[in-house]
This record gives C-alpha cells, sequence and structure tokens, in this order.
C-alpha cells in the first residue's frame, strides 16, 4: 500500500487515486480468464504462454534494466486467482535466463494456506526472495520478512569492516514480542501438523465450494489449498453492487468472508472442520437466494 508498493502492484483500485507511479515499472498481463479456466479445481489449465510476454519485456527494456520481476504465486487480494499449470515455473526459466531476480509476494500464501510452508514448496519453483507476513505470527502481532537465496545474502556480507551491512531498517524492526509470537506460532504450526492438515481439508473445500455451480447469481468458482473463490455476475449498472450485498448479507447470517469486486472470497482457517465448511457454503448459497 506504500508508493513502492502501489507501483509495482497491479490493483487499479489501490493506483487510480495517485496518478503517476514510479517510473521503470511494466507489468505483465494478468491470467484470470473465464472463457478459458471457469470452473478449474486446482490451478487452471490454460494461459502458461502468458509468462512469454515477460520476453517481450526484455527485449523492451533490456534484461539489464530489469532489475526483478514480482509475483504473487496466487493472487489473494485481487480474488484469489491461481497460477495457471507451468505459468510460475516458466517465470523462473526466463527470468534465470536473463539474469533477472524473481521474488515472490508470499504474505497471503505464507506459511500453510496452500497445504505447505510456502506457495514455492506446494508449486515447486524456486524464487531468489519471497515476503511474508500475517501467517508467520497467525496474525496475532503485525510481523513481516524477507527470505533471501543465499547468492542475495553473499552479496551484502561483503563491504568494509564495521559497514552495515543490510542499511535498512524501521523503528519496530524484530520488536521481541512480534518475534516471540512468530517463533510461538512456527513451533505450533509443526507440532499440529498444521500444514498437513490444511492439504488434508484442501478436497473438502474444493467438493464443498464447487457444490454452487449452478447457485443464482454465480459465474466462476476456483480453488486451491484452503482458500477458494466465488464469482458473481455483476450488477447491470451497478459494479460491485451484488458482491457488496451478497458479503453483507453473509456477515448479518454470521459468516464472514471477503469482497474482491465481482469476487467472494474464502479463507478459512487451518483447523477448519468439515462442519464449518458446509456451514459456509450453507449461509452463501442461502444468501445468494435472497439477493437480488
Amino acid at each position: 500500500m506504500g508508493f513502492g508498493g502501489i507501483s509495482v502492484g497491479g490493483m487499479v483500485a489501490n493506483r487510480k487515486m495517485f496518478g503517476t507511479m514510479l517510473a521503470g515499472v511494466d507489468h505483465l498481463p494478468h491470467t484470470h480468464n473465464l472463457e478459458h479456466n471457469a470452473y478449474s479445481k486446482g490451478l487452471p489449465k490454460w494461459g502458461a504462454h502468458l509468462a512469454d510476454e515477460l520476453e517481450r519485456l526484455v527485449a523492451l527494456h533490456d534484461a539489464s534494466t530489469i532489475a526483478a520481476v514480482i509475483v504473487e504465486p496466487m493472487a489473494g487480494s485481487t480474488g484469489v486467482l491461481m497460477p495457471p499449470v507451468g505459468y510460475l515455473k516458466r517465470l523462473r526459466e526466463i527470468t534465470k535466463k536473463h539474469g533477472i531476480l524473481l521474488i515472490f509476494d508470499e504474505v497471503i500464501t505464507a506459511f500453510g494456506r496452500l497445504g505447505g510452508a510456502t506457495a514455492a514448496q506446494v508449486y515447486d519453483v524456486q524464487p531468489d526472495m519471497i515476503t511474508f507476513a500475517k501467517g508467520v505470527t497467525s496474525g496475532t502481532v503485525p510481523m513481516g520478512g524477507v527470505i533471501a537465496s543465499r547468492e542475495i545474502h553473499d552479496a551484502f556480507m561483503v563491504g568494509p569492516p564495521g559497514a552495515i551491512e543490510l542499511f535498512h531498517g524501521y523503528t519496530y524492526s524484530a520488536h521481541v514480542l512480534a518475534c516471540a509470537a512468530g517463533v510461538a506460532t512456527l513451533q505450533l504450526y509443526d507440532d499440529e501438523g498444521l500444514f498437513e492438515r490444511a492439504a488434508k481439508m484442501a478436497p473438502v473445500l474444493e467438493q464443498a465450494v464447487h457444490s454452487l455451480k449452478g447457485t443464482r447469481h454465480v459465474i466462476d468458482i476456483r480453488n486451491d489449498g484452503l482458500a477458494g473463490a466465488v464469482e458473481l455476475e455483476p450488477r447491470a449498472g451497478a459494479p460491485g453492487a451484488r458482491t457488496f450485498d451478497t458479503y453483507l448479507g453473509c456477515w448479518e447470517d454470521g459468516l464472514l468472508v471477503r469482497q474482491a469486486g465481482e469476487i467472494i472470497c474464502f479463507a478459512p482457517a487451518l483447523i477448519v472442520e468439515e462442519s464449518h465448511i458446509a456451514r459456509m457454503m450453507e449461509t452463501l448459497r442461502a444468501v445468494l437466494g435472497r439477493v437480488a
């Protein structure tokens, strides 16, 4: 949400009020395509070729001017958009070929959301850097961090004696409360096998959310891991209105969902039970039956 983040991000609602962003930023086309991928279970089959657009950008700008490619392996805030099969691997191939860093924004996907510690692990793609937050403390205390490759780490570890290697930080960097919460949370994930549990519950969520196919107003359903989305047909002349009414209806009926444009998003806790998932879908189905 900062100026730099808005510049490299692709969320129109975040960008539109701020005019010209930082220079030297270009964007790849998004992969969301209902014509080819509607009602996908897991990763959609169509769209890996869109990664080849990076080759055009390299030809346009020259690889020597491109520091990194930044991507959410699964885009959460834009409506649970999964990468097509082979898309991330193709990005990795192209960035390796041209000496460009690949950065995964895993603020949503780490830790456990997709049934593993990170999306990089689940999708079997090794980026050069991973940003994380949220799940590292289970949201109990604000904390974020970056995982970097050994090559990047070592590049910062050279310099004159007494130099500060990573010369950036914030007033509350490595705050003891946040660090303690992070250590405790990661230990709990391991002790209770919550990543494995998320992987086990993923098929339950998949079956449940796709049971809404054919429900009034629904035009797409998609899922991966413990994340799902139901996309609604927009109300004529009122973009987002139907989804907002659905969000409010769910709230009134005791279900917290996320609205993202015309999309209702689900991201249940890793300790979710089958009965909870069933209740979520029953509630949404009932609300959609009432919404105009």
